[in-house]
């Protein structure tokens, strides 16, 4: 038995009509900004990583020509190591006590890299040099990057977290897809502005320098490190 055009049309009709139920009951609505939410704290995760690739070239070039700054070497270093330490997976994404520790050690190395630069201020011979400007504007540019990329993140979680709050999507959420909501990233006050952030309360004190430091002159640090 043949089908006519109107009973054919008639069945494509029924199967958008099911499609459009379907999308609305958060189907795919769901999926697609949960999808987008983990995309943009890839995006995150990797502004960070690019940040920390940096922090042993700077230690080394710092080292070289302030070596009695040996403390705010050490900050660094440890700095880095538990902010790359700690991994965050999408599945970590609905816990805030996961997202808690992760910014908790990135605004430590934060610090400890903003503690860093009020000391090279007083090395007038270390700014000078090509190798460390190059590394000071790159590290800007990946804290710049970090902005940005936990401003998109958050606004693709509280689009998601909408998304699975509110009817009919709501449906789809609870029933099918299980979906819970996610943690935006809460960064410490200031961290919006990192590179003038005040360091001042950060625990630890500069190193003590060379016995020379105790004139007031402003180049007896440069002077002392050369």
């Amino acid at each position: 038995m043949t089908t006519g055009p109107f009973t054919r049309a008639l069945r494509m009709a029924i199967a958008g009509l099911a499609a459009l139920s379907l999308a609305a009951c958060g189907i795919n609505s769901v999926p697609t900004a949960e999808e987008n939410a983990k995309a943009r704290w890839a995006d995150v995760q990797s502004a960070y990583q690019r940040r920390a690739d940096l922090v042993p070239n700077l230690v080394a070039t710092v080292q070289a020509a302030a070596a009695s700054e040996t403390q705010i070497l050490t900050n660094v270093t440890e700095a880095r190591a538990r902010a790359t330490s700690i991994n965050i997976t999408t599945d970590d994404l609905s816990n805030p006590e996961e997202l808690r520790r992760f910014s908790e050690a990135q605004n430590q190395l934060t610090q400890a890299l903003g503690q860093l630069r009020t000391v090279v201020e007083n090395y007038p011979t270390l700014q000078s040099q090509a190798r460390f400007a190059d590394l000071m504007t790159a590290l800007e540019g990946s804290e710049n990057q970090i902005n940005v990329a936990r401003v998109r993140y958050n606004e693709a979680v509280q689009e998601y977290n909408t998304t699975i709050r509110t009817f009919p999507d709501v449906i789809g959420a609870k029933i099918i897809h299980g979906a819970e909501p996610m943690e935006p990233f809460n960064a410490a006050p200031g961290a919006e502005t990192a590179p003038t952030v005040d360091f001042g309360t950060m625990s630890g004190e500069p190193a003590a320098a060379p016995a020379a430091n105790d004139n007031t002159g402003a180049d007896q640090p440069a002077a002392a490190a050369n």
